[in-house]
């Protein structure tokens, strides 16, 4: 079964002994013995590549489980010490969380287990679960969507949107809106705004809520990371959409005043996912609950019922 698994994973003979530290001909062995058990041809060569049947991506995720589950039961028992722990822990998430969650996390790390390491990376446009296997990460964080049943999720924290200008914006100031207040619809409208976007699409969900009330905005420009959007509305006179916590973080820092949206918006929930095959590590899970304890203080009083 770890020979199955190990060239599910590698595509290689060759490469799967290395991984097993065994040579390519026991491997090989290995494979005509699971063929004639299982009574199915498992890989089919594509170029360089063992390509698995269907039958054999279909047992690929419950076999790793399993085996998973055999090295947690046959390993010593003994309690997770994160002041010992050494390892890396990757989350995909956006850059509100570089500014949201990340310096929490170090001061938290340098505390508690300081030979942890933690990177953050971009997630993978038009697909945010698929950055759990093209990064490699341990952690997503996204909004809310349907998981696949290789993964398990918990709800984190929602997070209204709010208007960002620069200080003083002028036609806002023409208008008497003050900080605080809602936009006017036609200002709102008019003037151009700033969209984060990490596919580049010239429309998000503020279109969609304008859409229902028979209105569009303005998209002047699109950014694949807060930070820009945020940089890009502080020396203009656009305006964005972003998320309330972000803009009352990093707002006082690069003047920015905030202002209400004149279109209703249902806050968007922000979960937790990972792979069910980490579920068990002792790192992950400990890295896990952490990161979710310092999320879920953003969340908003409003909705505190999120399980």
């Amino acid at each position: 079964m770890r020979v199955l698994d190990a060239i599910l994973r590698e595509g290689s003979t060759v490469h799967a002994g290395k991984r097993l530290n065994m040579s390519q001909s026991a491997v090989s062995g290995a494979l005509a013995r699971l063929r004639h058990a299982l009574k199915d041809e498992l890989f089919v060569r594509h170029g360089n590549r063992l390509v698995p049947t269907d039958y054999a991506k279909s047992i690929e995720l419950p076999l790793r489980e399993e085996l998973d589950r055999i090295a947690a039961l046959l390993a010593p028992a003994r309690t997770f010490d994160p002041a010992a722990a050494e390892g890396t822990f990757r989350i995909t998430a956006s850059d509100f969380f570089a500014e949201m969650l990340m310096p929490a996390l170090a001061d938290l790390l340098r505390k508690q287990a300081p030979n942890i390491r933690a990177q953050l990376v971009d997630l993978v446009p038009n697909s945010y679960i698929d950055s759990i296997e093209k990064y490699h990460a341990d952690l997503a964080l996204i909004p809310n969507q349907p998981i696949p049943d290789w993964a398990s999720s918990l709800p984190l924290f929602y997070s209204t949107f709010v208007v960002i200008t620069r200080r003083s914006h002028p036609q806002l100031a023409t208008a008497g809106v003050r900080p605080g207040e809602i936009v006017p619809m036609d200002l709102f409208c008019e003037i151009g705004h700033v969209l984060f976007s990490p596919e580049g699409n010239f429309s998000a969900m503020g279109d969609a809520a304008l859409a229902r009330v028979g209105r569009r905005r303005k998209v002047m420009m699109t950014l694949p990371v807060f930070s820009g959007v945020c940089r890009a509305v502080a020396e203009s006179d656009l305006i964005a959409l972003v998320p309330r916590q972000l803009a009352e973080r990093i707002g006082p820092q690069i003047g920015l005043e905030t202002y209400r949206s004149p279109v209703p918006m249902d806050p968007p929930l922000i979960i937790a996912v990972w792979h069910r095959r980490s579920a068990s590590s002792p790192l992950h899970r400990w890295m896990r609950e952490k990161i979710i304890e310092l999320m879920r203080i953003l969340n908003e009083g409003e909705r505190t019922a999120i399980g």
